[in-house]
């Protein structure tokens, strides 16, 4: 084990990519290990990268940069001002509803922040909000997408722990929903201390954006409902998603489609790799720890420090808010969680709440500086300096903390919907 910790030290040092480091280290120990090959490296990646249930994720990405490319994303942003942007500084509130829209779409926190920013941050300005304060919201907006099912990250953590997606996916709803209510209330109050003005309702306006925004608005209705009736598993789920945004685009756009269509393919599959390749090393570090009983070890030493349950999550939760700052989520997610997932399950945690915690933990990394990259995806797409982005995502910063806290007295705000929906908390993958 001290040649593997040697090594994964070192290469972290050296500044080398979080999937290399973990590869890496796992070689170097196998190299000189007697009773292993080579070849092990490549058996343990494919091994774990051949998972049915991940095929979901480059399913749910390609169906959101659909969305963003076929103009349904737009249209929803229209129905969502038509619906409540009436009120003061009500085009946040449009924003909040949007996202929770997109987020049920795509479960890329990333892409939605900066889709909104080319969508959003031009209508927040001319309503009166400040750049800093538009920038801040979308850049925390877009992060609700981490908690609103089909979620990348609990995917991933599903993935990982054999934990129940189905079941990770509801777990998520009532946490994403009290993230877009302590937003709300952040924008009422900006919208009185900067009297921000309220727009216009017409009926025959949201008659005529609902009109527009309706296949936009029955992708989430597919899918969630697919989910919740025991039609879809998952990654059907994700394939029926792009399967209705492959034939919204063909018929909407037709001939322009077809170059959409090789684009949208392109950055899908630039991101999928990322993030499968990663899993795969995370396999290989992994056969490794395994091999050497690194669980048993670890649950041993954390059992000699005495922590109850709830002590072990107020040091991890800070840990995790701490490599936020340096590490991507998915990087966290896939380095952190062979680690502390089998101590925690040996304390009695229930896996459920710990990965609504985890990827509460992960919704806050993303407005985090200097590392957050939904502040720089909007302050890419908006042009607003990056250190006026992170000043407005400081609010939303401390509430979206409010909401950790809370979830984490609170567990059957996790629990309670996936009990009542869903029976098992494990299943295969």
């Amino acid at each position: 084990m001290g040649l593997l910790a040697v090594s994964f030290t070192l290469f972290l040092a050296l500044g080398l990519p979080i999937g290399i480091v973990l590869a890496g280290a796992a070689f170097v120990f196998i190299h000189f290990d007697p009773m292993l090959t080579e070849g092990t490296v490549f058996r343990s990646f494919f091994n774990f990268v051949t998972s049915y249930t991940l095929m979901a994720v480059p399913f749910f990405i390609y169906a959101g940069f659909l969305m963003e490319r076929t103009g349904l994303i737009g249209k929803l942003f229209r129905f969502s001002d038509a619906l409540i942007g009436w009120l003061p500084g009500g085009f946040g509130y449009a924003t909040l509803v949007a996202a929770i829209i997109f987020g049920a779409i795509s479960g890329s926190s990333t892409a939605m922040a900066a889709a909104m920013g080319v969508i959003a941050f031009p209508e927040l300005i001319k309503r009166g909000y400040p750049a800093w304060l538009a920038a801040g919201l979308i850049a925390s907006a877009g992060g609700i997408a981490i908690l609103i099912p089909p979620s990348i990250t609990l995917i991933l953590y599903g993935i990982m722990t054999e934990t129940s997606i189905v079941s990770l996916f509801f777990a998520g709803v009532l946490p994403g929903l009290l993230l877009a209510v302590g937003n709300a209330l952040l924008i009422i109050f900006f919208g009185w201390k900067l009297k921000l003005p309220a727009g216009e309702f017409s009926w025959r306006g949201l008659a005529e954006a609902a009109w527009e925004a309706w296949p936009a608005l029955m992708m989430p209705t597919i899918i969630l409902g697919g989910l919740y009736g025991g039609v879809f598993t998952p990654t059907e789920a994700g394939a029926a998603a792009c399967a209705y945004a492959l034939i919204y685009g063909a018929v909407a756009r037709r001939k322009e489609f077809l170059t959409d269509v090789i684009q949208v393919t392109q950055r899908s599959l630039n991101l999928t790799a990322v993030i499968v390749f990663l899993l795969g090393c995370v396999g290989v570090f992994q056969f490794v720890l395994a091999n050497q009983g690194w669980a048993q070890h670890l649950t041993e030493w954390v059992g000699a420090l005495g922590l109850s349950p709830m002590g072990f999550l107020l040091v991890l939760l800070p840990i995790l808010l701490f490599l936020s700052m340096f590490l991507s989520g998915i990087s966290i997610i896939v380095l952190t969680v062979p680690l502390f997932f089998p101590i925690a399950l040996e304390m009695g945690i229930n896996p459920i709440w710990l990965a609504i915690l985890v990827a509460l933990a992960m919704e806050m990394g993303v407005i985090i500086p200097p590392v957050g990259l939904n502040l720089f995806a909007v302050a890419g797409t908006t042009r607003v300096p990056l250190h006026e982005v992170a000043k407005g995502s400081i609010p939303f910063l401390f509430s979206d903390g409010s909401v950790l806290v809370i979830v984490l007295l609170f567990p059957i705000l996790a629990l309670w919907l996936p009990e009542y929906l869903v029976t098992p908390v494990f299943a295969p993958r």
